[in-house]
């Protein structure tokens, strides 16, 4: 296979760009690549070999859902050992269940963070565009979800970093195309099966929505959600105290918002693996805004004088102690 050709400069300078947005990426920083051999992700690997050279590895994750992701995976190491980039396949443990796009979603992510965990990588970037981050949020909004729902692909999660939600799909298949290389043809991303195919094809006829707008709305969403989760943790240290073991809260005269994520972060002190939707959220607080008792995720919660109560529900705290 003849080595790829590299992106123009002015591309280059663009991305070091955009990296240096999302976080502080230094060019002498390890840094992990999630690919998948599609053309986001080999735009993703030729960007950023051309701009950080040795510090780039990557790693694929052979999902074994189709009977070619072996050979895919297989794919992209001989792209990355063409570039000298190290690449470690990772395959997905255990056997699926549930929602299978979630399942291989969350555990393709796990395997990913304990891959860069265990290379000592500084960030670990997916390849994430401003089309998927349009498909997103029109999702969510379907779904009736709140503001960090909203805000849709963060550009940054801790060390994982989406330096390409600033780009058009088009834009990294002109890359992949001008480098010589071919890309995968997932097609599952036409299968009309999944939620997501659907809305690409709708999304694909309304040139009228802007998907560069999507990424500016989310990112300004982003913005209001991490201030309300700093107002939230404040009115929580201010009103929160603990006696024995329960949690008691002073919910008088907050914004609805604030009293939700302080009474979410009340029952995850109390149950760690707490899973919290919004409705179950909203059925909760109508009940103690109305001087009702309820359980939630083994979670005691009543109103009680002019605070709302939180302990282990019994069933939970004798197994606990047991």
């Amino acid at each position: 296979m003849p080595t790829p050709n590299a992106p123009p400069e002015a591309l280059l300078d663009r991305f070091l760009s955009d990296c240096r947005r999302v976080a502080p990426v230094a060019r002498d920083e390890r840094i992990g690549l999630g690919v998948s051999g599609g053309p986001d992700s080999l735009a993703l690997l030729l960007l950023a070999h051309a701009t950080f050279g040795a510090s780039v590895e990557a790693a694929t994750v052979d999902h074994r859902l189709r009977p070619e992701s072996t050979e895919e995976a297989e794919f992209v190491a001989a792209i990355c050992h063409d570039l000298g980039i190290r690449h470690t396949v990772l395959t997905l443990p255990g056997r699926r269940r549930g929602n299978l796009g979630q399942w291989a979603r969350e555990l393709r992510y796990a395997q990913l963070r304990e891959w860069a965990s265990g290379q000592k990588l500084a960030w670990l970037m997916t390849a994430h565009h401003a089309d998927d981050q349009l498909e997103t949020v029109v999702m969510r909004l379907n779904r009736g979800s709140g503001v960090g729902g909203m805000s849709g692909i963060r550009a940054r999660n801790g060390n994982v970093v989406r330096p390409l939600l600033g780009w058009r799909h088009n834009e990294l298949v002109g890359i992949v195309r001008a480098s010589g290389l071919g890309a995968i043809d997932d097609p599952s991303n036409r299968d009309d099966r999944y939620d997501r195919a659907r809305l690409r094809k709708a999304l694909a006829t309304a040139d009228w929505l802007d998907p560069l707008a999507a990424v500016t709305m989310a990112a300004a969403l982003d913005e209001a959600d991490e201030a309300l989760a700093w107002a939230s943790r404040r009115v929580g240290n201010e009103r929160v105290v603990r006696e024995g073991d329960e949690l008691i809260f002073d919910a008088r005269d907050l914004p609805p918002e604030i009293e939700r994520r302080v009474v979410a972060g009340c029952i995850r002190l109390l149950n760690a693996k707490a899973k919290l939707d919004g409705p179950k959220v909203t059925r909760l607080l109508n009940t103690l805004r109305g001087a009702g008792k309820s359980t939630l995720d083994g979670v005691a919660c009543d109103a009680r004088g002019t605070g709302w109560v939180f302990r282990l529900a019994p069933e939970r705290a004798t197994g606990r102690t047991g």
